[in-house]
């Protein structure tokens, strides 16, 4: 069993940054693409960012050259530092973890940490 324990957001003014970060539990991580989702109410869950266990990244086009995914294997955790914040970043955004061990997929979700912008 695996367990996501995000933290980093709040309310921030338009403009601003926070650096949200993910740990996860077990030892499964440096095997895990890693990734970042957000969600507000009525709509559906969608890709913010995300990073191959190799570090590749891919990042939703509204993002784009704002957020930054990385990660540290040696501390099982993953960022995701934002930048010039809009409004309509408002959401709980959750981690995600992905892979396959002993033969069978596992997809893995933290409890989610709002992130709040508004002036």
């Amino acid at each position: 069993q695996v367990q996501l324990v995000e933290s980093g957001g709040g309310l921030v003014q338009p403009g601003g940054s926070l650096r949200l970060s993910c740990a996860a539990s077990g030892s499964i991580f440096s095997r895990s693409a890693m990734a970042w989702y957000r969600q507000v109410p009525g709509k559906q869950r969608e890709l913010v960012a995300a990073i191959t266990r190799d570090g590749s990244t891919n990042y939703a086009d509204s993002v784009k050259g704002r957020f930054t995914i990385s990660r540290d294997n040696a501390k099982n955790t993953v960022y995701l530092q934002t930048n010039s914040l809009k409004p309509e970043d408002t959401a709980v955004y959750y981690c995600n973890a992905k892979g396959r061990t002993w033969g069978r997929d596992y997809d893995y979700w933290g409890q989610g940490t709002q992130v709040t912008v508004s002036s």
